[in-house]
């Protein structure tokens, strides 16, 4: 038993620790995932058609943001290295590659948006269902992305500096940013979407515009606080210069370009399991739209541990104190899984709830219902799927974080799905829930890497 509490339980100071990076998270995630949420019950009450194409617009838009992530990741193992090992310089150096990096994969996106939206929205229109729907759905689709491409810029910045801040240990400041655009977005949703107040009734376009003036709201309050107050001198003189090491440059590269290809088919592996499961029938787009916003409010512990993983596994391997990140590992693992167990339990005890405070047809209704029961079921699992890709990642074991993460779902998931969908007759929630039940595969590997320890290394030459 002292053995039990000494590797995944741990003592207080290490918690204190935990708990002053993860609950600022976990309240900035809550409050954006809450205000998500009524976001998507707002759009709700227009209609299927308006729901399913904002959902086919937010697909892409996922993409994009996982993109921006994906950019951010390489260059991030090395920034919470360079802070833990006290080299400023290389951690304003790391800032300087996500501008590059990010700013690029935005002019990139915006260009293919411009120039192919319809195509791609098309891709998920291909299911049975009215064709009057399905055009509905393109044009709602088409009008909500396009807004939101005026949003990618401050989103993109707010994600550099958010980034740059949680590795230096700061997550005040990125949560302040966080629930003052996700308010913002939710008072102009009500006032835009249905026009109250005396503003216009706009619907889907007033949405986007709501998330649009958020993003710049969020990234105006850090740049005044970075910039203008002067807060953190770590980020002192970060564009004295743009240019960055070439030897920097081809060790992000190495160690962060698997990272990025990762994010990349990642979210691409997500948008076209989304799209082969609505090969069935129009509707499962509404059904998986109000299913994963309901998921996401109560995935935000896992993903919040996710970033103390990133922060104290990091600075623990550029501090060289291999034993400390090891304990880390194990703890944020174990503490990860025995919150999401008792989430689970209360997230499938609201699963009907939610999906009747949308406008939609019952058939919608009674899917959604199915796949949150499916997602609550599967909470500890996602845990120890998120805890082992943070872990990987922290000890630059990117190529491995590839394959465990992206190539898994290519490989294995994507697959499977597409078989189910083509090859067999069953139920579209029967084969939803077959097709994810292979995370419990994942999890068993990601233990397995993690207890290898193949992770465990300093790629700055810390002390």
């Amino acid at each position: 038993m002292e053995r039990f509490r000494r590797l995944f339980i741990g003592e207080r100071a290490f918690y204190r620790q935990v708990t002053a990076i993860v609950i600022p998270v976990i309240i900035q995630n809550i409050v954006t995932n809450f205000v998500n949420l009524l976001d998507n019950i707002m759009v709700g009450q227009l209609g299927t058609a308006q729901v399913s194409g904002v959902a086919i617009a937010g697909q892409l838009v996922f993409i994009f943001n996982l993109l921006i992530f994906g950019s951010l990741s390489g260059p991030g193992i090395f920034g919470a290295q360079f802070f833990g090992a006290g080299n400023l310089k290389g951690f304003r150096d790391t800032f300087r590659l996500k501008i590059w990096f990010s700013g690029s994969i935005l002019a990139l996106f915006v260009l293919a948006a411009l120039a192919f939206h319809d195509p791609l929205i098309g891709l998920f229109l291909k299911g049975e269902g009215n064709p009057e729907m399905a055009e509905a759905m393109l044009g709602y689709g088409r009008e909500y992305l396009l807004w939101m491409l005026l949003g990618m810029l401050p989103f993109a910045l707010s994600m550099i500096y958010a980034s740059a801040l949680r590795e230096a240990g700061e997550t005040i400041l990125p949560m302040k940013a966080s629930v003052a655009a996700v308010l913002t977005n939710l008072v102009f949703n009500y006032l835009l979407i249905f026009g109250h107040l005396g503003f216009p009734a706009l619907g889907v376009t007033g949405a986007a515009i709501a998330t649009v003036l958020s993003r710049f709201v969020e990234l105006a309050i850090i740049l005044y606080a970075v910039h203008g107050k002067k807060l953190f001198p770590f980020m002192h003189g970060v564009y004295s210069r743009m240019k960055v090491p070439g030897r920097l440059m081809k060790a992000v590269l190495r160690r962060g370009a698997p990272l990025m290809v990762n994010e990349a088919l990642w979210a691409l592996g997500i948008a076209s399991l989304n799209q082969i499961y609505s090969m069935r029938a129009l509707y499962v787009l509404a059904a998986i739209s109000i299913a994963s916003t309901i998921s996401n409010l109560f995935n935000v512990v896992f993903l919040s541990i996710g970033n103390a993983v990133a922060v104290l596994v990091g600075q623990a391997l550029g501090a060289n104190d291999i034993p400390r990140a090891r304990s880390s590992a194990w703890r944020l693992l174990f503490l990860s899984v025995s919150l999401c167990l008792v989430i689970g339990i209360v997230m499938a005890l609201l699963a009907p709830v939610f999906p009747r405070l949308y406008n939609t047809e019952e058939a919608v209704r009674n899917l959604a219902t199915g796949m949150i029961l499916v997602y609550s079921a599967l909470m500890p699992f996602f845990a120890i799927n998120h805890t082992s890709y943070y872990v990987l990642r922290s000890g630059g074991s990117t190529v491995v974080t590839f394959l465990f993460d992206a190539v898994f779902n290519w490989v294995i998931i994507v697959p499977f799905a597409y078989f189910l969908v083509k090859g067999t007759d069953m139920p579209i929630l029967t084969l939803f829930a077959l097709s994810q039940f292979i995370q419990l595969i994942k999890s068993g590997i990601g233990l397995l890497l993690i207890r290898h320890g193949m992770w465990q290394n300093n790629i700055v030459g810390g002390p």
